[in-house]
């Protein structure tokens, strides 16, 4: 295994070939080239997690299981002339899982699949780690620079009726935003047609267009800051329907830029708030709500705030981010 990033936490889920195995010989047999003495020192740490709890290192695996280890660098392979081991491939936590599906909690920096220089998105990712698994395909997709709720179907029957759900508007997808400006409407319905076009530079951009696909955003305040500089809002947009960039496009076509967006925002404002600490783009899909695809009873999955969007709007709420306090 070659050197992890030191800030990277891995993610792996159990496969059946695992299922019963100690979790100390697991680790083992993952962790090609780690010293044992390590693994047991992170595994008696409690650096290790099984399914977000601390775990002996006799505890037996189950299929299935979500284990979290800490940032491994491995001891450099002897030259054998044999193959170098496989990397362990790092993938997200998971915040639900049955038979139809799984719910992901998507990093913002992450593509959904691989292309166009990436080798490995995170489709790729969960593949490799269920190398066993029959079925794993998206069921949506987010921008690579947008965190949050991500689905992956476990079988096709999963896959088609959730791609129905989709397409008769019935699944509730919210987002949460921060956007400068200042945001007076408790709830704001846009109404706008959006249309996808190629710049000179071969990038794919949206903008509005009356002759464009039907595109509708419900935008509602959730808290905001009239007295910082400049003035800012938190906003919840629910997609009422699901165009490329469309809470983006809409959000600056209303002169509400979103912070951090690096293709229709306020790249002034976005290098500012990098020197503040805010160095992604403030978009994350919080909640989804739909009918189980296989059971029909309601499913709602929610994903917090991650980290750095929490601190940024902590230090809004202290009046320590951009001034005074609204």
């Amino acid at each position: 295994m070659k050197d992890l990033s030191k800030d990277a936490v891995n993610w792996l889920v159990v496969g059946d070939d695992a299922h019963g195995q100690r979790i100390d010989n697991f680790l083992m047999r993952v962790l090609k080239g780690v010293p044992k003495s390590h693994v047991y020192r992170i595994l008696r740490s409690g650096e290790v997690r099984r399914n977000r709890r601390r775990v002996t290192p006799d505890a037996r695996l189950a299929t299935g299981d979500q284990l979290r280890l800490p940032p491994i660098r491995a001891a450099a392979p002897a030259r054998t002339g044999r193959a170098a081991p496989a990397v362990v491939v790092p993938t997200p936590p998971i915040l639900y899982e049955d038979d139809a599906f799984i719910a992901i909690d998507k990093p913002s920096g992450l593509a959904v699949h691989g292309g166009s220089g990436i080798s490995h998105g995170l489709i790729e990712r969960l593949r490799h780690a269920r190398p066993t698994a029959r079925f794993l395909e998206l069921v949506h997709r987010l921008d690579r620079e947008t965190s949050g709720v991500l689905l992956v179907a476990k079988k096709r029957q999963a896959l088609v009726a959730l791609h129905e759900l989709i397409r008769a508007g019935q699944i509730d997808k919210r987002y949460h935003t921060l956007v400068r400006g200042k945001w007076r409407d408790a709830e704001r319905l846009v109404d706008l047609a959006l249309t996808t076009y190629v710049t000179a530079e071969g990038e794919r951009r949206v903008r509005i267009d009356p002759t464009g696909r039907h595109s509708r955003t419900r935008f509602r305040l959730v808290e905001r800051w009239t007295g910082s500089d400049p003035p800012v809002a938190l906003l919840e947009a629910v997609l009422e329907t699901g165009r490329t960039h469309q809470i983006r496009v809409h959000l600056t076509h209303l002169g509400f830029p979103l912070a951090g967006d690096d293709k229709y925002g306020d790249f002034a404002w976005n290098r500012e708030l990098a020197r503040k600490g805010l160095k992604r783009m403030f978009l994350h899909a919080h909640q989804l709500s739909f009918a189980h695809p296989l059971t029909g009873e309601a499913v709602v999955i929610k994903s917090p705030l991650p980290a750095d969007l929490a601190s940024y709007i902590a230090r809004l709420r202290d009046g320590k981010a951009d001034g005074a306090r609204a």
